[in-house]
């Protein structure tokens, strides 16, 4: 399948604000155009761009309701009552909510937390979960990652003498749960300048808060934002604004003194000799946290987090570890029946979405095989298997199509439903299934182009080869972390040509290592295009072809070089 290229422009007034900052900024053009497209466009954000700083951080206070949350953790803390910190079972969830349980804990002892099970319980604040707090007496429950829709749960805690502080970042009905505070930016009512935190930067916006009013300094909980970086990158949430500020020192934390758990996920993914980035967090340390709640239990991982010594961690990592290489046979397994289902029994060329069920499929993979669906089709994937008598699995979507909202237009045929843009899960009783695949497939058909339900590149620049200086790559660096909103950025260059280097690698020679020039630089720039073996024999021949990349610095022997990933790769005409 090959990609479709599209182009990022700029308007003239923004044309304008890029020529103003290249001369403010000594950038050089191309960099400039990178801010303006992120809409850093004058010289006072490009500042603030370049050095994320903590004292950027908002005012947590501008939360709905967090005064109010402060005050009942305060009086709960001060009267020696019970706290329960609940969270989901992914890596949102239980980063949250081991970062709040270990602030509190230096305050009381009277404290446990509970992550619910994905097979009993489901997504969520559950009975199950209530009731646990009533029989450990538990007054005060600290929803985190969870809780903004559980209108009648909370009202049944409520009849147990169980408040509960809701501190959540998905998207609230109209009616709010009767909590004692509601602290979420998604709120109608809310002032607070960035809707845009993780569930875990939610947490740590609670911690704030209580910090500011205890006078404890923000230093004393910089700490912690190694959890957030895991959480903000493992939840795809954009990375801007606070977001960035946060992944950025987190980051550091990450690399100088992480906490026990994540030094031991660390180790076991082999990244202890490396600068870790964010890609490390979503490919490997994120999925093992995760394969914890998908496959046994979410306290694993929460566990994990808060061991207190190193030998202990390397016990859970090693267990967590073992969940994960049973996640992937399990997530290979369950693709392979997903494809074979759609390529023998579904006429894909005349759907724009996808819904497939198979009531065997494990609950806790179904999410990581509607990523593999909408990867392959390029279509969005809802994925569903049976679980306690209920339908019920998770959505993925493709650039521009709001899965949220298109489950959402379902609500009268599902039981519960949750998520953002571009994921989301959700469930319904057996009878619904039809109805629901129908409307879904409908939607999707009437809200997706044509022309976009095949790959697409968003390309950033065009560039000669001769561009990619070491000054060029170094303040490129200083665009990062990468992430949604803030992409790590696509150069386009044309009419690019083999300088006798390159050749076939990897397992099956399926990918090119190249080395490359074109009519602007004599020195070749290295490359690796994985996936791109069907090009070598046009290359070796010294074709003319147009690239699509991305950049990075790259180490061999102790020497750094530059390396351009290929992103797609078309014969020039």
């Amino acid at each position: 399948m090959i990609n479709k290229w599209n182009f990022l422009t700029l308007t003239n007034e923004e044309k304008d604000k890029q020529t103003i900052l290249t001369d403010e900024l000594s950038l050089g053009p191309y960099l400039s155009k990178l801010l303006v497209q992120r809409g850093v466009d004058s010289k006072e954000k490009a500042f603030d761009f370049f050095n994320p700083d903590l004292a950027n951080l908002h005012d947590p206070f501008l939360y709905p309701d967090m005064d109010l949350a402060v005050k009942r953790i305060e009086k709960a803390i001060g009267n020696k009552e019970r706290i329960l910190i609940y969270g989901d079972y992914d890596v949102d969830g239980t980063t949250a909510v081991a970062l709040v349980y270990k602030f509190l804990r230096r305050f009381t002892n009277n404290i446990d937390y509970y992550i619910p099970d994905r097979y009993d319980e489901g997504y969520g604040v559950s009975y199950l979960g209530i009731d646990y707090a009533q029989k450990t007496d538990v007054k005060l429950i600290i929803a985190l990652d969870c809780g903004i829709k559980a209108i009648a749960k909370i009202d049944y805690a409520k009849e147990k003498g169980i408040d509960f502080i809701i501190g959540d970042h998905h998207m609230p009905d109209e009616q709010l749960p009767k909590a004692v505070a509601v602290v979420n930016a998604k709120r109608l009512d809310s002032i607070y300048p960035y809707s845009e935190l993780s569930g875990c930067g939610v947490g740590f916006k609670i911690v704030q808060a209580f910090s500011i009013q205890n006078n404890l300094p923000l230093s004393e909980i910089t700490n912690l934002l190694d959890m957030v970086a895991v959480s903000i990158a493992s939840d795809i949430v954009p990375m801007t604004g606070e977001n960035r500020i946060l992944m950025y020192h987190g980051l550091k934390q990450l690399n100088s003194n992480p906490n026990y758990g994540l030094k031991g996920i660390i180790d076991i993914c082999r990244l202890n000799r490396k600068e870790l980035t964010l890609e490390d967090i979503v490919f490997k340390i994120g999925p093992r946290i995760n394969a914890s709640g998908r496959m046994v239990s979410g306290n694993e991982a929460v566990d994990l987090l808060l061991s207190t010594d190193m030998t202990s961690a390397r016990i859970k990592s090693k267990n967590i570890d073992k969940h994960n290489e049973n996640r992937r046979e399990l997530d290979k397994k369950i693709t392979k029946e997903a494809i074979n289902y759609i390529d023998n029994h579904v006429n894909i060329e005349s759907l724009k979405g996808i819904v497939v069920y198979d009531e065997t499929w494990h609950k806790g993979i179904v999410g990581i095989v509607a990523s593999r669906l909408t990867e392959r089709y390029y279509r969005p994937a809802v994925v569903l298997t049976k679980s306690n008598g209920m339908i019920s699995g998770s959505a993925r979507s493709v650039y521009g199509f709001d899965v949220y909202k298109a489950i959402e237009s379902c609500r009268d045929i599902l039981d519960t439903f949750g998520g953002h843009i571009y994921a989301a899960g959700l469930s319904m009783k057996e009878e619904h299934f039809e109805e629901f695949k129908r409307r879904f497939e409908a939607i999707s058909f009437d809200e997706i182009e044509a022309g976009t339900i095949r790959p697409q590149l968003l390309i950033d620049l065009e560039i000669p080869l001769s561009a990619i200086t070491n000054e060029f790559v170094s303040n490129l660096a200083k665009f990062a972390p990468f992430g949604p909103e803030n992409r790590n950025p696509i150069f386009l260059s044309r009419g690019v040509v083999d300088d006798g280097g390159s050749k076939l690698v990897g397992r099956g020679l399926q990918h090119i290592k190249l080395e490359l020039i074109d009519a602007t630089i004599d020195r070749p720039i290295q490359a690796i295009a994985f996936g791109f073996a069907h090009f070598f024999n046009e290359i070796k021949q010294y074709q003319p072809i147009d690239i699509c990349y991305t950049i990075e610095k790259n180490r061999h022997s102790g020497e750094a070089y530059t390396q351009l990933i290929i992103k797609d790769i078309k014969l020039s005409v």
